[in-house]
């Protein structure tokens, strides 16, 4: 199991993976291992005139292999936890020596199994399985992830007084995005959102119409000139021909 250490301005920075893991592996607690050199100790120091009963080291022998089963079983059980989140998107918080709480998501590529400690990798890192602190959907992280661009989206849109036609293709992309998401996923837009989108949409509608009319009425004033243009241009030419035929009597 490799975690890498980063080095920043000349100094060891812990990454989170490698808090992670450290802490998972300084919190063994007290295992098999512990108990039978416990046991074996209470052995060796004991009071050779009134020695341990063999019937009291039987018993504490049976509760060592109590304590054995219940480890190999929440080993199993944290392995089939952990296995079970493969594929599967997570978010892990752990703390570094500093004290300060990081939080990464990602999805989980493989588990492995290490010291009675169950490891998930996400982006090529270890992270201690006991350090996952959720298990996501994906359909509520593409849910969340549309309704944030979509805000942020909206966030960058001038004030409703100062839209221009220079925002129609910026609101038209919001319009069809929003109308293209599911029910779920416009759930995650609240209601003023909503409402502003309207307000935008109106708005430019009316600027568009405004723009063709004003388009519409400047191309009729150009037709108007053009036809004036055309019959001044007509009544010159004919006075012109008058005055050449008198002339050529």
């Amino acid at each position: 199991m490799a975690v890498g250490a980063v080095v920043n301005n000349g100094k060891i920075e812990e990454t989170t993976s490698e808090s992670s893991v450290k802490k998972a592996a300084s919190n063994n607690g007290m295992d098999k291992d512990a108990f039978l050199q416990l046991l074996v100790a209470q052995m060796k120091y004991q009071d050779p005139l009134e020695p341990t009963s063999n019937t009291e080291y039987i018993s504490q022998y049976a509760t060592f292999s109590q304590v054995e089963q219940m480890q190999n079983m929440a080993a199993t059980m944290e392995l089939s936890r952990a296995s079970s989140m493969v594929g599967k998107l997570v978010e892990v918080q752990t703390t570094d020596s500093n004290g300060e709480v990081k939080s990464i998501q990602g999805t989980v590529e493989y588990v492995t199994y290490e010291n009675n400690k169950a490891y998930v990798s996400i982006d090529g890192n270890l992270y201690s399985a006991d350090d996952v602190t959720a298990v996501v959907d994906e359909t509520y992280q593409t849910a969340v992830d549309l309704a944030v661009a979509f805000i942020n989206a909206m966030d960058k849109l001038p004030s409703l007084e100062n839209l221009t036609l220079n925002e129609k293709d910026s609101v038209t992309t919001l319009q069809n995005g929003f109308n293209s998401m599911t029910s779920y996923q416009q759930s995650f837009i609240s209601d003023s959102y909503i409402e502003k989108l309207k307000k935008y949409v109106e708005r430019m509608a009316i600027l568009t119409e405004e723009a063709d009319k004003t388009e519409e009425n400047n191309g009729t004033e150009e037709t108007g000139k053009a036809e004036e243009t055309d019959q001044n241009g007509s009544a010159q030419g004919s006075t012109e021909g008058t005055a050449g035929a008198g002339e050529n009597l």
